[in-house]
């Protein structure tokens, strides 16, 4: 019997620990690497090839003052788009930007990507801040 309570308390204090255990992290690099392939069947086209944007019309993406200025409000404007008005490294630009309906997966994947590529360094955009940001 009291070998029987041992073994109890055991597989107990074993499951508490057990369910306890953090979370795996989140795999910044391998994000980076989906985003890539996001960035490229979305994004290309007007960001181009090295993010570098097309003068005047296109906002650049590299080394981008207003991208790293806000995580926020870039995951609002991949899922919603922008219009009007935006200040980039010191220039104006005024165009449109539709929204794309991507997975919150792949938002997090293509912001991971741009934010830590073309002279950029961000901290990591997870697919749980993409849900809360959702209208």
């Amino acid at each position: 019997m009291k070998k029987i309570s041992i073994l109890a308390v055991s597989i107990i204090a074993v499951s508490t620990l057990l369910s306890f255990q953090q979370q795996p992290k989140f795999d910044v690099k391998a994000s980076i690497a989906r985003g890539k392939e996001v960035y490229t069947a979305y994004c290309i086209s007007c960001h181009m090839e090295q993010g570098e944007g097309i003068e005047d019309i296109y906002p650049p993406l590299a080394k981008s003052d207003y991208l790293m200025a806000d995580k926020i409000r870039s995951i609002k404007q991949v899922l919603y788009g922008v219009n009007g008005e935006i200040r980039v490294n010191g220039k104006t630009y005024n165009g449109d930007m539709t929204g794309f309906d991507m997975t919150d997966q792949e938002v997090s994947d293509v912001l991971n990507y741009v934010r830590n590529s073309f002279g950029n360094k961000g901290g990591a955009v997870t697919p749980e801040e993409v849900k809360a940001s959702r209208k």
